[in-house]
């Protein structure tokens, strides 16, 4: 079984090669890296050229975002199980793709995600938030349950079934993706209780009180677009988030 990992990045050398000394670690090997970089920055093609691997490929275009970086590199991938591994994130363990593949070798699985630490943007080894989440339960969706994105694994033909992340959102997208998904009759929903990313605070939808307006904006709009109410379900999806993240 192959595992895609997809990588969108721009500009982010100081961080990028713990991304890659991370997947480098797995002590499952079957994967493939479709990196999209969308920047200019001598530092990254550095970087990028000191990581070559026949598994790792690199497209450098211009892109209109994560989503669409991300969409593009959805449309590169060949592994049947399809991952994210965000520039500034890192895999908590050299086991993480295994369990992984481990998950979906019950051919019913269609969806895998784990827990997720909040690390110092300097430090990954320091903690600073934990969201641990639990089994899935379709119903807890409209009372503002989600998984955190990083964590979450699918098999390609489910991603091909959902469609791809609208770009109509700059930062939700990923919500409303995970919605779609979730929502969806693609298979089973598989819940590894362990860490399996370390994400670095200040990322795209934390890390500034402008930025959180505007995701709760956005989640606003993905909620109404998916017929899951309005401010109710917004509030239970704030709330939500305060039994599922320990300090």
């Amino acid at each position: 079984m192959k595992i895609s990992i997809l990588t969108a990045t721009r500009d982010r050398a100081d961080v990028l090669g713990a991304a890659l000394d991370c997947l480098d670690a797995q002590t499952f090997t079957d994967w493939e890296h479709l990196i999209q970089d969308g920047g200019t920055d001598d530092a990254t093609a550095n970087l990028l050229a000191a990581h070559t691997d026949p598994r790792r490929t690199v497209r450098r275009s211009p892109d209109a975002g994560v989503y669409d970086a991300l969409n593009t590199a959805t449309r590169r991938a060949t592994g049947e199980v399809v991952g994210i591994l965000h520039s500034d994130d890192v895999f908590a363990s050299a086991d993480v793709l295994q369990q992984v593949a481990t998950a979906f070798e019950d051919r019913a699985v269609a969806v895998v995600y784990g827990d997720l630490d909040y690390v110092s943007r300097h430090d990954p080894t320091h903690v600073v938030r934990r969201w641990r989440s639990h089994d899935f339960d379709a119903r807890r969706l409209r009372r503002g349950w989600m998984p955190p994105h990083p964590t979450l694994f699918v098999r390609r033909s489910a991603l091909q079934k959902v469609g791809p992340y609208d770009r109509s959102f700059q930062i939700s997208a990923d919500y409303d993706l995970m919605i779609r998904l979730l929502r969806s009759d693609c298979g089973v929903v598989r819940y590894i209780p362990q860490v399996l990313v370390r994400m670095r605070r200040g990322g795209l939808s934390n890390g500034s009180v402008r930025k959180l307006f505007h995701r709760s904006r956005e989640d606003l709009q993905v909620l109404r677009k998916n017929g899951m109410g309005g401010y109710g379900a917004l509030a239970l999806k704030s709330l939500r988030k305060l039994p599922q993240i320990h300090t």
